[in-house]
């Protein structure tokens, strides 16, 4: 059976490219088992990799280094271009103290790594590699052994102890979480996640019954308020109008505002009454209001409108119409007239049917031309990541210099083409589903090879006293790292505890444990912190891993 040896025993590029791909699907059908509630992903094709290594399976090792970095590449890149749009905004208001928290998880666990590995028979470099497996990091653990690379030290011994670690990793922070919630979780802790999330978009309607306001124009009204709202709707004498900047409000108007839960009460005050019904209901028939008005969703799909300020298309004075709110990836958000736009988000326009119509050509609204992405801009930010993570960095006390490598270099120039890209008039949008689809592509191809890689000596390692001190310290570095911060977080930062939990999550790069936080906890403030705590937290990580080496070694 020649054609056999072909396929899976000779070292060839169909060899490698068929036991790659025959390891990936393994792991991704296995990892959609659910043990206890929870269930792997795509961790779990690490494990199929490890046990195919195990068993004897085998590839050519420049194929298996060529498949390993370029599926970490093609992770991570994505990875930073998807929380790129998020990643400075996520430092305002609460981020900062949700970020804050997350960078002391990290710290402790770094200390303790360092630490470990001056008291321990354990070596930096598998201690490196025992802090990856313990925090779920694969980005990581690619960073640390592209710097042993550079530095000429073998990183078989990181990417084994990584393997050997990662998962009670992956349990123990669900442990930790579990721990907390019985020790140290308080009902207002509870009664605070409940409540929701104070900074996302909120409608409400007001009267005007302020005589301080009275004749003052809207524009007027929104600088002495210092608190950003959109006024959609103006109801005065029977009748629905879109008021501008310029229109005048008076005692007894009716306001429809999109502004965030945390400002209705200063609104309140502002304007002098709130109205006690709910417009934040799924429901509402936004066209019922009144047969002259109409409210519809146009996707931006144009490129001259990419990169643009919301207040430089002037489209409230030119058609009469008002734009709501403004939809990015899901995540609702103001329509202030500072907002930069970017291809796909979707804006919520409101106005009279023809004016609405106009303002359609002017956006775009042609969803066809996004499904498809612009592939030439995803090879040259690679292509851009790599020249950076290239470049040689002389930092004080270091002899060799520090390069950011296959990891640092390309999620460095994702997040910034992710942020900037837009403000540039660069076309960058690539729609959720491939994003996904290219993220998921790259890090099962890398968690394969590493896996095949470290499974010939896996089991032997494991059995052997280094390989349970391995474990052991391991778990430490998962679960107290987590507990520490997590009081503090709790019982001095005053969080709620599904806000901890999802920094928690986050901190530690472990979607696991959110996805049994989310099922256990009720409200979406685990999702929020997770996805405020994530970017910092992962580039953190990746360029720590390399400084530590170069530093500690």
């Amino acid at each position: 059976m020649e054609w056999i040896d072909t396929l899976f025993v000779e070292h060839t590029a169909l060899q490698a490219v068929v036991v790659v791909a025959l390891i990936c699907a393994a792991g991704m059908a296995l990892g959609k088992v659910r043990i206890g509630g929870i269930s792997l992903g795509v961790t779990f094709v690490f494990f199929v990799g490890i046990l195919a290594g195990h068993f004897g399976l085998s590839v050519d090792e420049e194929m298996l280094e060529y498949a390993e970095s370029f599926g970490l590449v093609l992770f991570v890149y994505s990875l930073g271009l998807q929380v790129g749009p998020g990643f400075f905004s996520s430092f305002h208001r609460g981020g900062v103290r949700l970020n804050l928290l997350g960078l002391g998880v990290i710290a402790i666990g770094t200390c303790m790594t360092i630490l470990l590995s001056r008291i321990t028979p354990v070596a930096l470099p598998e201690m490196m590699g025992v802090l990856c497996g313990a925090t779920t990091n694969t980005p990581a653990l690619g960073a640390a052994q592209q710097t042993l690379n550079q530095l000429g030290i073998p990183s078989d011994g990181a990417a084994l102890s990584c393997a050997v670690t990662y998962p009670l990793g992956v349990v123990g922070v669900i442990l930790a979480i579990l721990v907390m919630r019985r020790l140290w979780v308080r009902p207002c802790d509870l009664a605070a996640t409940e409540s929701g999330d104070t900074h996302s978009t909120y409608i409400a309607a007001f009267q005007v019954h302020n005589p301080g306001i009275f004749g003052m124009t809207v524009r007027e009204v929104a600088r002495i308020s210092h608190i950003p709202f959109v006024i959609s709707r103006l109801w005065r004498d029977g009748k629905v109008s879109i008021p501008t900047s310029d229109t005048q409000l008076q005692e007894g108007d009716r306001l429809l505002i999109v502004t965030t839960e945390q400002n209705a009460e200063t609104l309140t005050a502002l304007f002098g009454e709130q109205e006690q019904t709910d417009w934040n209901k799924e429901d509402v028939d936004w066209n019922a209001i009144d047969s002259r008005l109409i409210s519809q969703s146009i996707v931006i799909t144009r490129p001259e409108i990419n990169g643009k300020k919301l207040g430089a298309l002037r489209l409230r004075n030119s058609y009469g119409i008002n734009i709501s709110r403004v939809y990015r990836s899901g995540v609702p958000l103001l329509a202030t007239p500072s907002l930069v736009l970017q291809i796909g988000d979707r804006v919520i326009v409101v106005g009279e049917a023809p004016a609405v119509h106009n303002v359609e050509k002017v956006l775009g609204n042609a969803e066809k031309n996004l499904n498809e992405p612009n592939i030439a801009a995803i090879f040259i930010g690679i292509i851009l990541g790599l020249a950076v993570g290239a470049v040689p960095l002389h930092l004080p006390g270091i002899s060799a210099p520090v390069r950011l490598g296959l990891a640092g270099g390309p999620i460095i120039v994702g997040i910034l083409i992710g942020t900037f890209g837009p403000r540039l008039h660069m076309i960058t949008y690539t729609t959720l589903s491939a994003n996904l689809m290219l993220r998921g592509i790259g890090l099962s191809m890398y968690l394969a090879c590493l896996g095949l890689d470290a499974g010939a000596h896996f089991f032997d390692t494991v059995m052997r006293p280094e390989g349970a001190m391995w474990i052991g310290l391991g778990f430490a570095l998962t679960l107290l790292p987590v507990l520490v911060m997590g009081w503090i977080a709790l019982r001095w930062s005053r969080l709620d505890f599904g806000s901890t939990c999802g920094m928690l999550c986050g901190a530690m790069a472990n979607p696991m444990a959110l996805g049994y936080a989310n099922d256990t906890i009720e409200g979406d403030n685990p999702s929020v912190s997770y996805a405020t705590v994530y970017p910092l937290s992962m580039f953190v990580r990746v360029i720590l891993a390399q400084v530590v080496l170069l530093f500690f070694r």
